[in-house]
């Protein structure tokens, strides 16, 4: 049996006497998409800096493909293939589109210490990885600030599958898009997972998270709140235990009682 390309097993974080994060435990198995639902303060963002290498845990552990690890920085992580996409995208809005996707790996001609940045075949690389994402943009040399909050999240989508990621950690991809372009970004979703790398969904969003996800951890306080496969839950109950669950039964209760 194949093992999981990220596991963790009871990892825990506090910073000072504040628990951030107690005895997670999840699988990101590839092609599939494992979905992070929970409010503000619930986890979400303690949980995907470790995987990504940002922060390290403090209890239990962090398997990658069935190794123990600990990350000492977000270039440990890339450099296992893991991916992470941040909701502020991390692009330079005054450069080109093909500048920003080859950021970092771009391609030189000449010899020696007399290299130089090849114009030519960075617009060939970018232009390239994009259709064939089925990401269609007129210009390579658009300042990406010029482009929709979901042409950007496309871009990044597609960068991170060309440099050859495992896993995609994606933090909030559609909370400020409209509908529209949400489904956009979630049919690149879908595309990523199809393509066997396994993507983590970090979301607030039921309804964003549901028709693209295999799996679904629910985060509340730092600790999970239930873990699930599509199988085992439908959206109305996702939804429910994500307004609050027996809390909101209730909440409705005594708002009807108060009514009455």
């Amino acid at each position: 049996m194949t093992a999981p390309l990220i596991e963790t097993l009871g990892i825990g974080k506090s910073y000072g006497g504040v628990v951030a994060l107690e005895d997670v435990s999840m699988t990101v198995p590839a092609g599939e998409v494992t979905c992070v639902l929970g409010d503000n303060g619930a986890g979400k963002s303690t949980l995907i800096k470790i995987l990504a290498g940002v922060h390290q845990h403090d209890t239990g552990e962090l398997r990658v493909e069935g190794q123990v690890t600990r990350f000492a920085s977000p270039r440990d992580a890339l450099d296992r293939g893991i991916a992470t996409v941040y909701q502020d995208l991390a692009v330079v809005p005054l450069m080109s589109v093909w500048r920003n996707f080859v950021l970092g790996s771009e391609p030189t001609r000449g010899v020696g210490p007399l290299r130089l940045l090849d114009r030519r075949a960075g617009q060939r690389i970018a232009r390239n990885a994009l259709a064939d994402m089925g990401i269609e943009l007129r210009d390579m040399e658009q300042p990406v600030g010029t482009l929709s909050g979901g042409q950007r999240q496309c871009i990044a989508i597609a960068r991170a599958v060309h440099y050859g990621a495992k896993v995609l950690i994606l933090d909030e991809p559609t909370a400020a898009l409209g509908v529209k372009q949400a489904g956009v970004v979630l049919r690149y979703v879908v595309q990523a997972r199809d393509r066997g790398l396994g993507v983590v969904l970090i979301t607030h969003n039921p309804h964003h998270a549901y028709p693209v996800g295999d799996h679904f951890l629910l985060l509340k306080r730092g600790a999970v709140l239930g873990s699930y496969g599509k199988s085992e839950i439908d959206l109305p109950e996702l939804t429910r235990q994500m307004a609050g669950g027996a809390e909101l039964d209730a909440l409705e209760h005594e708002v009807r009682r108060v009514v009455e």
